[in-house]
Order: C-alpha cells, then sequence, then structure tokens
C-alpha cells in the first residue's frame, strides 16, 4: 500500500535527535586512529599488536591455556555455570533449528542440465566478545556457539583483560561462557589492535576468514576497514530500542524498557512510538523519576537527554509508518495486536512480540542472536544468525547434447556483448559436437553478431 500521510507529534525529543538522519552514526569519527592501529599491526605483527595491547589493556596479548580456562572456570559460581548453560541451551537449540532450514538442492533445470547449490561452513572464524565496564558475556554465546553449529573449522575468541585493579586480570565468567561455547582458542586482547590481528595475522595468530561480533566505535570502525580483506557480520554501531505501544501496557514497564537499552552507553537511541498520549506524558515523567534510582543513571541518562524521543501517532497505521522509517534494531511491540505488526514490518533487526518478552531477553538468553543491524541497516540486512557462518556456492553439471543446445544460445548471446573469447568457449564445443557448426575463432559469418561489424544492427 502507499506510505500514509504522516503526521506525527513528539512529545519529548532529544538534544541531539535533530542534527543527524537516522542511518548517521551517533558516535564520532575515529577512522583515522583505527587505520593507524590496523596499519601498524599489519605490517609489524606481535610487536606492533602488543605495544597498542599494552597502551589500552596494560599487557600484552596472550593466548589463554587450559590452565588459565580450569582456573575461570574455578572462580566461577555453580550459579553463574548454571546460568551460562542454560543460556547457550536455549541459543544452541534455535541455530540447530536455523541449520536445519538451510537446505542443499540439486534439480535438473531442463533436461541433461543439473544445477545445484551447497551451504559450506566457513573454515576460520574470529569471534570478538565485549569487556571492560560492561562485559558481555551473552556474546560468546552469539558468536563462538553459533559458528560451532553452523559447522566451521576452528574458531577463536577474543575479549579484552578486566580495567582496573592487577593489570592482565581474566574476566572469568567471559572465558568459561567463551569455552564452554566451544571456542577452539581464546584469546587475551581487545580493540580494533584485535581485529587487525585476526584479520591479516602475526606470527602467533592465524588469520581468519570471517569476524564478528559487537564492540566499541573503534572495534566497529576497524571491522569496517577490514572487511575485503576478511568478511564480517555486520557494521554494528550503538545500541537502539523503538517500542510501539497502544494503552494496554504501563509507564513502569515502557520507562524500564527504554532505560533497560539506553544504559549500554551515552549514546544509546531509546524511542516510544505511542497512540496514547497519556501513556506517552507517563513514560516521560517515569523515566525522570527511574533516573533518579538505577545504578547506570549516567550512562541511561545522557543517552536519553540526547538521543531519547517520544513520539504520539493517529493510529496503527502511522504507527507502522513510522517504525518503519525509524527501522530500529530492537523493536518492542507492546500492543493489543502485536500480530499486525509482525506480519507487516519489514524494516526492523529484531521483533519482541508483546508484553511478555523484552529486549534483555533477547540479549541474554531466550535464544534468538543478538547481534542485529543499526543505523537503519535492517532495511537491508537481518542479524548475525548460523546462515552468516555458512557461504553458498552452486554448481552445474550438463550432458553433451544439453551443452550443444546451451552452446547455440550462449554463442550468439555473447556474441551481442562483443566478447569473442567468451563466445569461443561455446563454439569450441560446438564444432567438436554439433554436426557441421563450423564457426572458427574470429572467422566466419555464422552467429558472428558482434556489433563491431558494419551490418550489425
Amino acid at each position: 500500500p502507499p506510505p500514509v500521510s504522516m503526521s506525527p507529534r513528539w512529545l519529548y525529543k532529544g538534544a541531539q535527535v535533530s542534527s543527524r538522519l537516522r542511518s548517521q552514526s551517533t558516535i564520532v569519527d575515529v577512522a583515522a586512529t583505527v587505520s593507524g592501529i590496523i596499519n601498524e599491526v599489519r605490517a609489524g605483527g606481535d610487536k606492533a599488536l602488543n605495544g597498542f595491547c599494552e597502551k589500552f589493556d596494560r599487557v600484552p596479548h596472550r593466548r589463554l591455556e587450559d590452565t588459565d580456562v580450569e582456573a575461570a572456570l574455578g572462580k566461577c559460581t555453580k550459579q553463574e555455570l548454571d546460568d551460562i548453560t542454560y543460556a547457550q541451551s536455549n541459543i544452541r537449540r534455535f541455530a540447530e533449528h536455523q541449520r536445519s532450514s538451510m537446505l542443499d538442492i540439486e534439480v535438473e533445470n531442463q533436461p541433461g542440465v543439473v544445477l545445484g547449490h551447497k551451504h559450506i561452513p566457513i573454515k576460520r572464524v574470529g569471534c570478538y566478545v565485549p569487556g571492560g565496564k560492561f562485559p558481555m558475556i551473552a556474546s560468546a554465546h552469539m558468536s563462538i556457539l553459533t559458528a560451532k553449529v553452523a559447522g566451521c573449522d576452528h574458531v577463536i575468541g577474543c575479549t579484552a583483560p578486566l580495567p582496573g585493579g592487577e593489570p592482565g586480570r581474566i574476566p572469568h565468567t567471559t572465558v568459561a561462557a567463551m569455552h564452554l561455547a566451544g571456542a577452539d582458542g581464546i584469546y587475551l586482547m581487545g580493540g580494533a589492535q584485535a581485529i587487525a590481528a585476526m584479520a591479516y595475522g602475526t606470527e602467533t595468530i592465524t588469520p581468519v576468514d570471517l569476524i564478528v561480533g559487537p564492540g566499541n566505535a573503534f572495534v566497529a570502525e576497524a571491522k569496517k576497514q577490514v572487511f575485503g580483506q576478511v568478511g564480517i557480520d555486520l557494521l554494528a554501531g550503538p545500541t537502539e530500542t523503538l517500542l510501539l505501544c497502544d494503552d494496554s501496557v504501563d509507564a513502569e514497564i515502557c520507562a524500564a524498557d527504554l532505560l533497560g537499552q539506553a544504559e549500554h552507553g551515552y549514546n544509546s537511541p531509546a524511542i516510544l512510538v505511542t497512540t496514547s498520549e497519556d501513556l506517552a506524558s507517563a513514560t516521560i515523567a517515569q523515566i525522570e523519576k527511574e533516573l533518579t534510582m538505577i545504578p547506570t543513571a549516567d550512562t541511561a541518562g545522557k543517552s536519553w537527554a540526547d538521543y531519547g524521543e517520544v513520539i504520539v501517532v493517529k493510529d496503527d497505521a502511522e504507527m507502522l509508518e513510522v517504525a518503519e522509517d525509524i527501522a530500529s534494531e530492537h523493536v518492542q511491540i507492546m500492543h493489543r495486536d502485536w500480530k499486525f505488526f509482525k506480519d507487516n514490518m519489514r524494516n526492523f533487526g529484531a521483533l519482541f512480540c508483546g508484553v511478555e518478552t523484552n529486549v534483555a531477553y533477547g540479549d541474554k538468553v531466550i535464544g534468538t542472536n543478538h547481534t542485529l543491524p543499526t543505523q537503519t541497516a535492517g532495511r537491508y540486512t537481518g542479524g548475525l544468525w548460523v546462515g552468516k557462518f555458512i557461504k553458498t556456492h552452486t554448481y552445474q553439471h550438463i550432458s553433451r547434447e544439453a551443452s550443444v543446445e546451451i552452446g547455440d544460445y550462449c554463442s550468439r548471446l555473447c556474441g551481442y556483448e562483443n566478447f569473442a573469447g567468451h563466445k569461443e568457449q561455446a563454439d569450441v564445443r560446438l564444432r567438436k559436437w554439433k554436426p557441421g557448426y563450423d564457426t572458427k575463432y574470429y572467422e566466419g559469418t555464422a552467429n558472428q553478431t558482434l556489433l563491431s561489424r558494419p551490418d550489425a544492427k
């Protein structure tokens, strides 16, 4: 259907909302800094890598030994290990269902012509698991575990040492999750230098074929710059969340769900779109109240002040149109008729349908992947899933009789394009297998339809 004429009203708009397109990043440009790091690591190997690791993480990089992993597991409580195992079982189960939906095919497309495709796991994968103030343990499940379900031969993970305290401290719960996910190697290193090392290799690190996982501005920019040397999952910017609500949900839940994602950093857009002006006003008030209490108010409050939005629309059709334009990473639909949006939305990272679920469930435990497109990239791609670790390659084989039929068409089609060499690939076979076919390379007139001929029309 044609777009509706939108007339949304903003009851709240953060200070930075009007100054950028939704497809633009909310982070500063770090391209030059990252380029320098990548070039130095590419040229200098381990020495350059360790220089940056010592500068930013206070210790050189290292591959963890079995004893390090055992020590990390030993520091985890039974509850921590049980919780990690529960989350990984959900994520593994859903990834296995996704993998089973990806079928190889082989068909006889026409008599004597057999075409097919094969799904082939990528050989070597590098998974970045963010550390620092908010160590994202769940990223180990989402990347390493999913790659192993896909069947990748060798999967390594890296994460930065803990900040503060004694240099080089291992984040034991993160390492435990990486190990339980099935990592074939775990490296203590972070930042753009880690991305460069996995992409180009060093004396001690074998380069990978694909790099996945979220990260800060420097990691995201590094993935962008090494793309081509390696594949990447997607260019993920700061977390975004969008709530689509009618008056069936209350302000307390809306505020919690907005601030729950705004706390990721100082630049995480959090948006409420609703048909209820009462809910919009109550949510704004509730957020101000919550920001006086939550421990992460410094980050969540800054994100809300700069990138928060509360938009009132006239009906569900306009709500859908506004949501499609925003194309948010996370979309929570807390609405009596959430199925309408599930059936009709096309631009998003992931949907969370009904008040019973929320983004945190998806981020940590429910089974879907949390590495998702941001900055309106949901218009053209989905998020990380088992299929990202798999390449789909085609093949063909045909009978001699089919080669003659296909060759006739191919010869003429190549001639239309002035590709004499392509044409000869067909002609050499036709001369051998089609009686009476006498077209010579660059000679003759039969089927010779080159545009350079004076009589070509």
